[in-house]
């Protein structure tokens, strides 16, 4: 007798050879103009799924899952953040999580690297001349930026994008330092020659750099609070790929203001996809998109991992990428 196929519905447009492979494996609803899902919307979705494939942009919190129908059994989402999930209230309901990790490592990793070169050495200022027509040629004193070789990065959540970060930044000559929960082992601190800061608070203040690079969770929300921000010294830039949540962005904006920060990169807002206006209106702020994984290469990967998740989950076993609460 054939195995009656799982209703897998999901939030976002996919890849075409993802959603593809999905409707070949699958009973599979895609969204195909790529709307988010209003609440209501998630709300029809949890009902009648069996599996819930969302993104970073759904919250499925515990009034979403408080409606969820006894089918719906994994949330296999899209990404490698959960706090758009409640955990919690998935674990009380005995729905698997899963998530796509490891494959936005490098992607990410990569665009830290450029935000951090693009705010020292004025790379968007100097699109913005040129494309204004106002630049009238190279003058010695010209657009002048900042060298970051043999300055000091502060890493901030020493993962596997933090590393990431560190070896490619190691390579432009900036010396390694970080705070994370726990000490990574020696050999990688040998191995990036990095330094272990277990007060966040002596770190910031002697570094010229600060990369977030830590999940969001109820820890390190607001971890960059208003107060850790005014230890920066006014030469120092902070870069953030990992979520906006992580920084007081009205804090960040006004010390940015004042100059009393020398500038940001961030590819993540607080209130996504509203972007403080201060924020906005500097010179030198870089400000992007969302874009830290948005590689085709990456989005391939992390729909691979979504279906390898459900095929596991669907065929009894639990999925390589099962996510639980003591991992966040």
């Amino acid at each position: 007798m054939t195995q009656k196929k799982p209703l897998v519905i999901v939030t976002r447009r996919l890849p075409d050879a993802i959603e593809t492979r999905m409707m070949e494996l699958f009973d599979c609803r895609l969204n195909l103009d790529d709307k988010p899902f209003s609440q209501k919307e998630l709300i029809a979705a949890v009902k009648e799924a069996d599996v819930l494939v969302p993104t970073v942009t759904d919250r499925v919190d515990a009034g979403v899952l408080a409606q969820a129908g006894p089918n719906l059994r994994l949330i296999a989402s899209f990404g490698t953040g959960v706090d758009h999930i409640d955990l919690k209230t998935c674990r009380q309901r005995g729905i698997t999580i899963t998530n796509t990790p490891g494959v936005l490592t490098e992607d990410t990793a990569d665009m830290t690297m450029s935000l951090i070169l693009a705010v020292s050495r004025r790379l968007t200022e100097g699109v913005k001349l040129i494309k204004s027509g106002e630049w009238t040629g190279w003058s010695p004193t010209g657009m002048l930026g900042h060298r970051i070789w043999g300055k000091r990065l502060g890493i901030i959540g020493m993962g596997r994008i933090g590393q990431a970060v560190a070896r490619r930044a190691k390579g432009f000559g900036l010396s390694i330092h970080y705070h994370n929960r726990r000490r990574v082992h020696p050999d990688i601190e040998e191995e990036l020659e990095a330094t272990y800061w277990e007060s966040l608070d002596q770190m910031l203040s002697r570094m010229d750099v600060i990369s977030v690079n830590c999940p969001h969770t109820p820890a390190t929300f607001h971890l960059l609070s208003s107060r850790r921000l005014k230890l920066l010294s006014e030469r120092a830039i902070i870069v953030n790929t990992s979520r906006g949540e992580v920084i007081d962005e009205n804090a960040l904006a006004r010390l940015i203001d004042a100059g009393d920060i020398a500038g940001a990169g961030l590819d993540v807002f607080e209130q996504e996809p509203a972007v403080n206006p201060k924020l906005q209106r500097s010179d030198n702020v870089v400000l992007l998109p969302h874009m830290g994984s948005a590689t085709i290469e990456g989005r391939y990967d992390m729909g691979e991992k979504v279906i390898i998740n459900i095929k596991t989950f669907v065929d009894g076993h639990t999925p390589p990428d099962r996510v639980v609460e003591a991992m966040f």
